[in-house]
């Protein structure tokens, strides 16, 4: 049973390694339709029922199971109980817009803003099912300052909790780039066994190196912080992935295949205009076979492989930006894209002043000029605002933010001179190029940017199966991306 599924990251992850999903809990009506459209069998009379949008504050799994047309004890229904709970109340930049919205109101506890949401409650949903359906394995993920929430550690409450329910917790910090998806994604991982089956709770050995972004160590070390002080019965740490490991997956690995769309030279031929972009619309592959090991995994996973195309190509229409795009640098962040056209709009004015042309904003050449160019964004916010993506490394997280713009992830290529596509990123998330995304655009990137990485979902579900004694036979990481098997390895981690 999978809670707040969003559009099936997890379930599809644990659907790969061999789990059945048995039935789901998400409230956003596109993204319960993705995960229905991609999870549930379309065979199944359950399906219908599969599909309904749930609000996990209203809804038990009495319910649930009744509704799925489920017999007998409502603990006797599932196995494992995996879910992650909304992080956006835990991660900073989700604290931050929670204050700015309470100092627009003028509310007096507005620096606090963020530990009265009630998103930051949900986990107690999350235990309360755990009581009800009594699985016999867990899996909960978040983001790392779920470890420092207002100098409270929740992870280690949640922990307490269900080790009051009967089972043996264990939570730590991993990375998805370490599992080979080509994102420094962090996120807490919380992995718990009933008792009764005398099991300790193991994750996955990383499998691949990456030498994280700056400020990575710092995020991880202010999420400590509060363990570090308080100590903890449940964490564990897991060793960074060793230099001799496989290199991380890089953005170019994983966008191959995929057509260039020259946003630039489309626009001003007048071939890109302003209108709905559908997710659904076909893309054909730019090589007749995979090129890199992430394209064959995209384009090969298994029960979602595609032939000669794909789907969801398309790009948000930004007439302003597109000759912005055109000028950038890999990696630049956006303080220096902001000073880059500062610069830019400064030496205009200069070389006119030099002509003896007017330079006054009220002159509408002068006017006109400044606002094609002008980003109206304060640069000291939120820096990296707009991030250039690293062709040669993996891209910085995913973000639900996508679903407004995407700004934080664009194109490594200026000639291309665009943000990301829907299928670009579903490909960094590691969603497999067979996998629909139900909705228009905004919806479409929302669910991508809020999902878990299938394949890292993929890495914890096959070391759950061989904690119990399971293991997976056939591991697509071994067939698809050449992973050599003795580097599939679990561990306890270090106290």
């Amino acid at each position: 049973m999978d809670l707040f599924a969003g559009c099936g990251g997890i379930s599809l992850g644990f659907l790969t390694a061999g789990f059945s999903p048995v039935s789901f809990v998400e409230i956003d009506e596109w993204a319960a339709a993705s995960h229905r459209t991609n999870i549930a069998d379309s065979n199944s009379a359950l399906a219908g029922q599969h599909h309904v949008a749930r609000d996990i504050t209203t809804e038990d799994p009495e319910t649930i199971f009744a509704d799925l047309e489920l017999t007998g004890a409502v603990d006797q229904q599932i196995d494992v109980l995996v879910g992650g709970p909304p992080c956006q109340a835990f991660a900073r930049v989700g604290r931050a817009k929670l204050r700015e919205q309470a100092y627009r109101r003028a509310e007096e506890t507005a620096d606090f803003a963020f530990l009265v949401d009630g998103r930051v409650s949900l986990w107690r949903r999350y235990v309360e099912y755990v009581r009800a359906t009594r699985p016999i394995a867990l899996l909960m993920e978040n983001v790392p300052d779920i470890l420092n929430h207002g100098h409270i550690n929740v992870a280690e409450l949640i922990a307490r909790s269900l080790s009051d329910e009967g089972y043996e917790v264990r939570y730590t910090l991993l990375n998805a780039s370490w599992y080979g998806t080509p994102q420094t994604r962090e996120r807490m991982i919380l992995v718990g066994y009933h008792r009764e089956t005398g099991l300790i709770p193991q994750f996955p050995v990383p499998t691949h190196h990456v030498v994280l972004p700056r400020g990575y160590e710092g995020t991880k070390n202010t999420a400590r912080k509060v363990l570090i002080r308080h100590g903890s019965d449940h964490h564990v740490y897991i060793s960074d992935p060793s230099p001799t490991l496989p290199a991380a997956t890089t953005a170019r690995e994983a966008l191959a295949d995929l057509p260039s769309i020259y946003a630039l030279n489309l626009f001003q031929k007048g071939h890109l205009k302003r209108g709905r972009k559908d997710p659904a619309e076909p893309c054909i592959y730019t090589s007749q076979e995979p090129t890199t090991k992430w394209s064959r995994l995209m384009r090969h996973w298994d029960g979602f492989g595609t032939t000669d195309h794909t789907t969801g190509h398309v790009i948000r229409f930004l007439p302003r930006d597109y000759k912005i795009f055109a000028e950038l640098e890999n990696g630049w962040e956006y303080p220096e894209i902001w000073q880059h056209v500062e610069n830019k709009i400064s030496a205009w004015l200069q070389d006119r002043s030099r002509r003896g042309l007017s330079t006054d904003y009220r002159n509408p050449d002068v006017k006109d000029f400044m606002e094609s160019w002008r980003i109206p964004y304060d640069k000291d916010k939120f820096p990296n605002k707009w991030w250039v993506l690293e062709a040669e490394k993996p891209v910085r997280t995913l973000l639900a933010h996508l679903g407004k713009d995407s700004y934080s992830h664009i194109h490594f290529d200026p000639a291309q001179a665009r943000t990301i596509s829907i299928r670009e990123a579903a490909r960094l998330q590691g969603f497999p190029d067979g996998f629909k995304f139900c909705g228009s655009m905004n919806p479409a990137f929302k669910q991508i940017g809020n999902a878990v990485p299938p394949l890292f979902a993929y890495a914890l579900a096959v070391a759950m199966k061989s904690t119990i004694g399971a293991p997976v036979d056939d591991d697509i990481r071994v067939r698809l991306l050449e992973l050599e098997q003795s580097l599939i390895q679990i561990t306890e981690g270090t106290t």
